[in-house]
């Protein structure tokens, strides 16, 4: 049975330890990074199928991030969690262009079916 992995890109531990372990339950396998110097480095050890980044992540914001290691891997789908993000300013913003996002608050199960939307979205993924 084919489990997508997850690469999850999150500087505050104790949110990165929660969002890995509920996706491990849901049989995700995960990479976790605490910085985008790691992250950079197990982007060419592993090909995941998500690269899901926390909005705040320390002195780079989530979508710099998601820019940066993205030209490490073109092409892979993106999830940008958590942060509040007004929704009125983010329908405007083009910089979001191409990557997903999913403000919080959000429950556990809410997050788990956002992940399975944008992996739904990217099935050729894998093939590119």
């Amino acid at each position: 049975m084919f489990h997508p992995t997850i690469l999850f890109l999150a500087s505050d531990s104790v949110i990165r330890g929660a969002i890995v372990d509920v996706l491990k339950a849901e049989g995700y396998n995960v990479f976790a990074a605490g910085d985008i110097g790691v992250a950079e480095e197990m982007l060419t050890q592993h090909r995941p199928d998500l690269l899901m980044i926390r909005h705040y992540t320390g002195s780079i914001s989530g979508h710099d991030a998601a820019m940066y290691l993205r030209t490490r891997s073109p092409g892979l789908p993106v999830l940008i969690v958590g942060g509040l993000l007004e929704t009125e300013r983010l329908a405007n913003y083009e910089a979001f262009d191409g990557f997903e996002v999913f403000p919080k608050p959000f429950k556990a199960a809410e997050l788990l079916a956002k992940v399975k939307e944008v992996l739904a979205k990217h099935p050729v993924w894998e093939l590119l």
